[in-house]
C-alpha cells in the first residue's frame, strides 16, 4: 500500500543473537518500490508467460520481496524462459529433479555420506588415492556420517573393487574440504543451525563438483550457493539456481598451472580503472597492486563479505536484472544457438536489464564486462582519494578497502555502477576517434 511505511527485511534472515558483530541490514521492503506479490503474480498473464520487463525497473529500484525471491530469481538466472507457460515450467522441473537425483545417486553409491543429512571434514583418501585408516580422522568422519555408517566402512567398500579412477579420487579428495568450507559459511544465521541445512549444502556442493570436473569445487562456491539452499525449500531447484549462477562465474573459479580465471576479470577491472581513474590506478600500479589481486574476493564471491547477507541478496538481484537478458534460458539449454538467432526470439527491448541494453549499442566482437567489474570499480573510485593520502603500501589498500565491510549501500552501488559503465564507454568510443 501506498504510504504504508518500509518494512525491516532482517526478520526473514534471522541472526543468532550471539552474533553480535555482523553488519547491520540496510536494505528495506518499500511498498510501491519493491516487487511484491501481487505485482509478480500481476506480471503473469492466464497461461503463465511473464512480462519480465514489467519487473525488471522495480527489482532495481526497490529489490525483491523475500517471499518470492527464490521463484524470482530462478528466471534471473535463466532457468526458465519468461515465454514459457506454467505447464512447460512444471515439467522441466520435474526433469530437472529427476536429473539432479540420478547425479546424487551416483555420488552416493561411491561415498554413501552423501545424502545421508550429515558431511565430513576429515579427508578420506590421500592425493595418490590410498585409503585413510589413521583412527582420529576415521573417528571425527564417524561422527559426521552417523550412528549408521562407519567410515571405515566406507573407505574398505571404496577400495574392495579395486584402485580408484583418477575422477573419483580428485572428488573424493575435494569432499573433506567443502565441508569445511560448509561449516564457515553463513554461520550467524539461525538458519544453519540445523545440521540437514548443512547437510543440503554440502551435498548440492558435492555433486556440483562431480559433474563439472573443470572446476570441481574452489573456497568461494559455498558462500555462492547458500543463498539458493535458504530461499528454494527443494533441494534439486536450489542445485538448479547455484548451476545457473556458475555458468556466470565458473570462468572465475577455473584454474591452470599459469593462471586463475579471476584474473581475466582483475586486468579488466584495471583497465576500467586506468580510463575512468588514472591517477587512482597509476598510485595502485606504484605501490605494486597493478595486479589488482585485492579485489579477488569482491569478484569471485560478489560482495558476500563486504554486505550483510540480505543486502548482499539484494545487491545480486539488482546486478541480474540490470544484466538480464530474456535469452538467457536459450542460450543455457540450446548452446550451439547463434547469438543472431537467440535474439530474434526476443522482440521488446524492455525485456532486456538497463545495463544490457547500454552493452547492446556497443558494436565490437569482444563480450561485454560483467557489471560486477563495474561495481568493484565504484568502490575504487569512492575510496580514491583515502586511497591517493593514505595508503602507502598493499596493506593499506588491503585495510582500507576491508573498513568497508557493514558501510556500503547497494543500491547506490549499482547506481554508481551503471554511471562508470556509460563513463568508461563514452571514453573508449572518444579514444577510437
Amino acid at each position: 500500500m501506498w504510504g504504508a511505511p518500509a518494512e525491516p527485511a532482517d526478520s526473514y534472515y534471522e541472526v543468532r543473537p550471539e552474533c553480535t558483530d555482523v553488519p547491520e541490514t540496510k536494505f528495506k521492503i518499500r511498498p510501491g518500490k519493491t516487487l511484491s506479490v501481487r505485482k509478480w503474480q500481476a506480471a503473469f498473464d492466464p497461461d503463465g508467460q511473464l512480462d519480465i520487463g514489467k519487473t525488471l525497473g522495480r527489482i532495481h529500484r526497490g529489490g525483491i520481496h523475500p517471499t518470492i525471491r527464490g521463484e524470482v530469481w530462478e528466471f534471473l538466472l535463466g532457468c526458465f524462459d519468461p515465454r514459457s507457460t506454467y505447464e512447460e515450467r512444471e515439467q522441466l522441473r520435474q526433469e530437472r529433479r529427476e536429473h539432479y537425483e540420478k547425479w546424487k545417486t551416483v555420488c552416493r553409491e561411491i561415498f554413501p555420506v552423501i545424502g545421508s543429512g550429515q558431511f565430513i571434514t576429515a579427508p578420506v583418501v590421500t592425493e595418490d588415492g590410498q585409503p585413510i585408516h589413521d583412527p582420529l580422522v576415521l573417528q571425527e568422519a564417524d561422527n559426521a556420517a552417523g550412528a549408521s555408517t562407519e567410515s571405515s566402512e566406507i573407505v574398505n567398500d571404496l577400495f574392495s573393487k579395486g584402485p580408484l579412477d583418477k575422477r573419483i579420487i580428485n572428488w573424493l579428495l575435494l569432499l573433506h574440504q567443502i565441508g569445511l568450507d560448509v561449516k564457515r559459511t553463513d554461520r550467524s544465521l539461525v538458519f544453519y543451525e540445523k545440521q540437514e541445512n548443512l547437510a543440503k549444502l554440502w551435498d548440492i556442493l558435492c555433486v556440483y563438483a562431480w559433474i563439472d570436473t573443470d572446476v570441481g569445487y574452489c573456497q568461494g562456491m559455498s558462500d555462492l550457493c547458500s543463498p539458493m539452499i535458504i530461499l528454494l525449500e527443494n533441494e534439486a531447484d536450489a542445485f538448479w539456481c547455484f548451476e545457473r549462477l556458475m555458468r556466470r562465474l565458473r570462468v572465475n573459479f577455473r584454474c591452470t598451472e599459469s593462471s586463475v580465471g579471476v584474473e581475466s576479470q582483475l586486468s579488466h577491472l584495471a583497465m576500467v580503472t586506468q580510463v575512468i581513474d588514472p591517477k587512482l590506478h597509476q598510485h595502485l600500479e606504484t605501490l605494486g597492486g597493478g595486479d589488482y589481486l585485492f579485489a579477488v574476493r569482491m569478484l569471485m564471491v560478489l560482495f558476500r563479505r563486504e554486505f550483510s547477507f540480505c543486502d548482499s541478496l539484494y545487491l545480486w538481484e539488482m546486478m541480474w536484472a540490470l544484466e538480464y537478458d530474456p535469452d538467457l534460458f536459450y542460450l543455457y539449454e540450446e548452446p550451439t544457438l547463434s547469438l543472431e538467432e537467440s535474439k530474434m526470439r526476443s522482440r521488446s527491448m524492455r525485456h532486456y536489464g538497463k545495463f544490457e541494453r547500454e552493452n547492446m549499442k556497443i558494436k565490437s566482437d569482444e563480450a561485454p564486462l560483467p557489471i560486477s567489474v563495474f561495481l568493484v570499480a565504484s568502490v575504487l573510485k569512492e575510496k580514491s582519494t583515502k586511497l591517493l593520502n593514505e595508503a602507502r603500501g598493499l596493506d593499506d589498500v588491503v585495510k582500507i578497502l576491508n573498513d568497508i565491510t557493514g558501510s556500503l549501500d547497494a543500491k547506490k552501488a549499482c547506481n554508481e555502477a551503471i554511471k562508470l559503465h556509460k563513463k568508461y564507454l563514452k571514453k573508449v568510443e572518444e579514444g577510437k576517434r
